[in-house]
């Protein structure tokens, strides 16, 4: 019995690795996230943050499997943008506030990130993503 689908490209193979790594470092992140009750901020106002940031990691590990196994372009161009929305937060974050040490978490991720997403347009990746 052979697999009508062809092998995945190494760099296409380690830009998945290595954005699941990312999405699991961003899982521990939120999980370990402040959730101080104060004035502002109720206990609806957490579930709800929460439920998002859930949400918005089910998207992105979605998004990782059409670009890896789909072959899809467009969910590599949001996984980059995506990249460079959080770059920016982050170094709003860090110069608001520097870098704390919940941040490195972030940081890792981040970098993670970056370094798949160059892969995903290097090397044997380059022929893989169609539409």
């Amino acid at each position: 019995m052979t697999d009508a689908t062809p092998s995945v490209p190494r760099n296409v193979y380690w830009f998945e690795v290595l954005l699941l790594a990312s999405l699991t470092l961003d899982c521990i992140s939120v999980a370990f996230q402040d959730r101080t009750m104060d004035a502002d901020m109720s206990a609806s106002v957490v579930a709800a943050a929460n439920t998002i940031a859930a949400g918005l990691i089910i998207l992105l590990t979605y998004l990782v499997w059409l670009a890896a196994h789909g072959r899809k372009k467009w969910a590599r161009a949001v996984l980059t943008a995506s990249l460079a929305f959080s770059v920016v937060s982050l170094l709003q974050i860090i110069s608001a506030s520097g870098i704390e040490p919940g941040l490195w978490i972030d940081i890792a991720s981040c970098a993670l990130t970056g370094v798949g997403i160059y892969l995903s347009y290097t090397g044997d990746a380059r022929g893989w993503f169609t539409g």
